[in-house]
């Protein structure tokens, strides 16, 4: 695999059981530039290590005088350092080639991974681990790959210039033979602890950053509030702790480089005195001290790589357990997208994404082509619940659990056919940075135009501010440029923006979780008669507590404790079912009690008919009575609000 032919048609299937399995396995798919790596590396290394006897038989043929051996010696020290110069070219092009691919194996696993989760996966893990995943993550990952290569070299290296001394000379041969292995291991304790204090400095300085982001966004709203100084000094005391975990960490790699200049040092004095004490003896020639002299001084270079290979192990390690944490998530349960009885789900042919939408595990039922509104005392479990509607479930639930469409699950049907029918939208949306005409250029039917959409959202205020903070935009507001996320505008504004985008998308069935809470009464009014109006015929499902909305609805479900308890018009459950009122009108425990007790048995025996869930494993009773205007199951068009 070569730079240019990136990316992979097939990245392949990460063995994900650990960081070291992920770590191997990654090795495994690197194979072939492993190999390249590995031939080069050898080459360049073993060149290097067969220097020193070129330089002793130069230095020992000056001694004797010898020019002949002089000459000969002078072409084989040239032959190896062209040897040398080509190794150490073509290792550095294996070695990028190594990095980058394996790099960029990993960012495109978490990439078809984020595909698969959608929105899952910043609920499961946050956004900003999944970026520090695929960039320094994914390059540690990239790095440990590249020194396999290189290690395995300079141990074979290691080995044969220990074995060569001892057999040229055995006297000091032995005595580097027995000092090489104590050089290679003797900063391996110490990594260890090198590696969780710069763990300790990441989970630092990310602190820092995020503080600092978060405080850059909001230094509106602290102005506001006087809340600068306090801001101010909570950053400047994780600023002043990333910089002593920076000095700790800095500290315990200086200690390793020491270590790593003192031991060879120590080494190459011991050889120098011994071997001396040799020749003045009598017992070693002055070329073969010269020799093995040089052959310690080069041994530094292997050795690095076997340092490299432990820091490169040690820091990719807590890599690979975070690459392992995002990449062996799922978008249905713990045991992957494969249905509980081990098919593979029907095909697009055999179902159609259409009908009625149904949660087995609360209950609850959205009619096909009506306006579902629910109500839930839970602002959290409604929001669960919505992204278990658009096909994100939590990692809790079993297959079986799976929201239905249509009677299909839709954990059966292929992520990309699930996008394209459920639509779900946030309570908070964010909006990307861009024009206007960007921002609903989305996929969509076609059949709901964006001037169409912003006008049953109630842009008109977004757009004029738009207008005003973008004085290059000219007459058009669809060139008007929205700011990152949004800021310059309001909540209300942006909350309408992304209700037009998503009514842009028209998608079979758009859920909207309490897409008007951000706003007053009176737009909210309109709003709601824009969603009615646009959505006329089409699944939606609301969730929200404002009687201006649940009005209009066809239906409305209520939500006790994650289930549904009740169903019918606004109207029906307002006069029938206590709970219902309780969250629609704020009342309290004691207003409910007291007007329970004013109702008495007989006023509930006239209030309109509540329908109530069958059981706990299918929906309710979808019998309802005719609603006062004639419609089935709701008032229409009546906006009048309760």
């Amino acid at each position: 695999m070569q730079i240019h032919d990136l990316p992979y048609l097939d990245p392949g299937d990460p063995d994900v059981r650990s960081g070291t399995h992920l770590l191997w396995w990654l090795g495994r798919q690197q194979s072939v530039g492993q190999l390249k790596g590995f031939g080069w590396a050898l080459v360049n290394q073993l060149g290097v290590a067969a220097l020193p006897l070129g330089v002793g038989l130069a230095v020992q043929a000056v001694v004797d005088g010898s020019g002949s051996r002089l000459a000969y010696t002078s072409g084989l020290i040239l032959l190896l350092g062209v040897i040398i110069a080509l190794g150490d070219t073509m290792v550095h092009r294996a070695t990028i080639t190594n990095w980058t691919t394996a790099a960029a194996r990993i960012q495109q696993l978490l990439s078809r991974k984020t595909a698969e989760l959608g929105s899952l996966l910043t609920r499961r893990v946050a956004a900003g681990e999944v970026v520090a995943i695929s960039t320094a993550d994914a390059e540690k990952l990239g790095w440990f790959v590249e020194a396999l290569s290189r290690f395995a070299a300079a141990a074979i290296t290691l080995v044969v210039v220990g074995a060569g001394l001892i057999l040229y000379q055995p006297a000091l041969g032995i005595v580097v033979a027995i000092g090489l292995p104590v050089l290679a291991l003797a900063v391996l304790p110490l990594l260890p602890i090198a590696t969780r204090r710069a763990d300790h400095q990441r989970d630092k300085a990310g602190y820092a950053t995020e503080l600092a982001a978060d405080t850059v966004a909001g230094l509106r709203v602290l102005r506001g509030i006087g809340g600068e100084d306090l801001f101010l000094s909570r950053y400047r005391k994780a600023s002043q702790d990333v910089r002593g975990a920076s000095v700790r960490s800095a500290s315990m790699w200086a200690l390793i480089s020491a270590i790593q200049v003192l031991l060879p040092g120590a080494l190459m004095l011991t050889v120098v005195a011994y071997g001396a004490k040799l020749a003045l003896d009598g017992r070693i020639a002055i070329g073969e001290l010269v020799t093995v002299y040089s052959a310690i001084l080069l041994t530094a270079h292997p050795l690095r790589n076997f340092t490299e290979m432990a820091m490169a192990y040690s820091y990719s390690q807590p890599s690979a357990e975070r690459t392992v944490r995002v990449l062996s998530l799922h978008r249905g349960s713990d045991v992957g997208d494969t249905p509980a009885n081990g098919t593979t789900g029907p095909t697009p042919s055999e179902h159609q994404l259409t009908g009625d939408l149904f949660d087995p595990v609360t209950g609850l039922l959205a009619v096909e082509g009506l306006l579902t509104a629910v109500v839930c005392g839970d602002p959290d479990i409604a929001g669960a619940l919505a992204e278990r509607l658009g096909g994100h479930p939590t990692h809790q639930d079993a297959p079986a659990a799976s929201v239905r469409l249509g009677g299909v699950p839709l954990d059966e049907r292929p992520l990309m056919d699930v996008r394209a029918t459920v639509l779900v939208q946030d309570k908070e949306p964010v909006l990307l940075s861009g024009t206007l005409r960007e921002l609903l250029d989305v996929p969509s039917s076609g059949q709901v135009s964006a001037a169409a959409a912003l006008d049953a959202a109630q842009c008109a205020d977004a757009l004029t501010a738009l207008a005003q903070a973008n004085a290059d935009g000219g007459d058009d507001p669809m060139e008007s440029q929205i700011t990152e996320r949004g800021r310059s505008l309001s909540g209300g504004q942006r909350q309408r923006l992304a209700l037009a985008r998503s009514l842009v998308a028209d998608p079979e069935v758009l859920i909207l979780d309490e897409p008007t809470s951000a706003v007053d009464s009176h737009t909210e009014s309109r709003v709601a008669a824009g969603i009615r109006h646009l959505r006329n015929r089409r699944t939606t499902v609301v969730f929200a507590s404002s009687p201006l909305l649940l009005d209009l609805a066809d239906q409305v479900v209520l939500v006790d404790e994650g289930r549904a308890v009740a169903r019918g018009t606004h109207r029906e459950l307002l006069h029938g079912e206590p709970r219902y009122r309780a969250v629609v009108t704020r009342e309290t425990q004691d207003e409910i009690e007291q007007r329970l007790a004013a109702m008495g048995t007989a006023g509930f025996a006239k209030a309109p008919r509540v329908e109530r869930a069958g059981g706990p494993d299918g929906p309710m009773d979808t019998t309802r009575q005719s609603a006062p205007n004639g419609r089935d199951g709701g008032n229409g068009g009546n906006e009048e609000s309760a």
